[in-house]
């Protein structure tokens, strides 16, 4: 295990911002965890911990020392007539464990094809898309305490999975290093095409809801609306959605009775990238940095941006739609 200094992230992270870490390692099994927890450059300094890359936007050098996720490896350990256990290391890509299941049959995970980053990132946000979220298939998360290196196995529960949140990104945030996932899927065929846009998509395309077609259109509606990080940089989604009551819903539609919103079990969800669209802000450029045309959520560096640059624009957004809605915006990717 090689320690190195002064690294460039570039690379390795999908805004493509380019800083500097104090230090950096990657990590290649487990073994080498109680080894690197012991060192006193992991010890004596600040801590990440990057998979993918895709949900970080870095402002500056970090001045401690970035760990690289690269533990690999998927094995089924448990199968019955009805559901299958699948473990994938941290390490893994995410979209690699989506195509392994669909190619064996396994359903549960096909609504979330092609979203970025690694498996050991996916439970930290409870990522979700089109219907779906990874708290309907997790089963279990294995990582290990930094503070002492012993490993702990976190049930679904201890979790406390919600919108885009975990336990790893409150409470217990930079306290654990999360080693390896294990998804509970279903052999039997339970297609989720309740998402209006992927329900049309296949209707358009004149598709059956089977397990591979809806892993695929899941990805054709993502390609036609995101732009391709190894392109252009963006993270993704850089916003969440906002939750409003139904006295908020009423107040809102006085002014803006045709106002985009999705009702359900009694939330009222208000999807971030239509108040950024009427705000003016969709396919607008400042700089290096702007807004995607296809699609208001993403924001994206044009090239040789800063992190500050970034953040300048997500603030304007805020600002534009709180002064418009009286909402308030919060960032999905995490600001380092």
């Amino acid at each position: 295990m090689e320690i190195k200094q002064n690294y460039n992230l570039i690379k390795l992270n999908t805004f493509g911002i380019s800083v500097n870490a104090k230090f950096f390692v990657e990590l290649n099994s487990e073994k080498d965890l109680a080894e690197l927890f012991s060192l006193p450059e992991f010890k004596d300094n600040k801590k990440i911990f990057l998979g993918g890359g895709s949900n970080v936007l870095f402002t500056k050098d970090f001045d401690g020392i970035v760990v690289l996720n690269k533990l690999k490896g998927m094995e089924i350990t448990k199968e019955d007539a009805e559901n299958v256990l699948i473990k994938a290391m941290g390490g893994e890509l995410w979209h690699d464990l989506v195509i392994y299941a669909v190619n064996k049959g396994y359903w549960g995970i096909e609504n979330l094809s092609l979203i970025p980053g690694t498996v050991g990132a996916a439970p930290m946000q409870n990522i979700g898309a089109y219907g779906a979220e990874l708290k309907d298939t997790l089963f279990n998360v294995e990582a290990f305490e930094i503070e002492t290196g012993e490993k702990k196995t976190f049930t679904k529960e201890e979790c406390e999975l919600d919108y885009r949140d975990s336990i790893f990104k409150n409470k217990a945030k930079g306290k654990y290093f999360i080693s390896a996932v294990t998804l509970k899927l279903s052999i039997m065929p339970k297609p989720n095409i309740s998402y209006k846009i992927l329900s049309e998509y296949l209707e358009k395309t004149r598709r059956t809801a089977t397990l591979k077609n809806i892993s695929d259109a899941v990805a054709e509606i993502r390609k036609s609306k995101l732009p391709d990080p190894k392109i252009i940089g963006n993270a993704g989604s850089f916003f969440k959605n906002v939750f409003i009551g139904e006295t908020k819903l009423r107040e809102l539609q006085k002014n803006y009775p045709n106002i985009l919103h999705f009702e359900e079990e009694g939330i009222i969800k208000i999807p971030a990238g239509w108040l950024i669209e009427q705000c003016e802000w969709k396919g607008k450029r400042v700089g290096n940095v702007g807004v995607h045309d296809k699609q208001a959520l993403v924001l994206i560096n044009y090239g040789g941006a800063t992190g500050a640059e970034i953040i300048e624009l997500a603030n304007k957004i805020i600002t534009s739609v709180k002064e418009k809605f009286g909402l308030e915006l919060m960032p999905e990717v995490n600001i380092v």
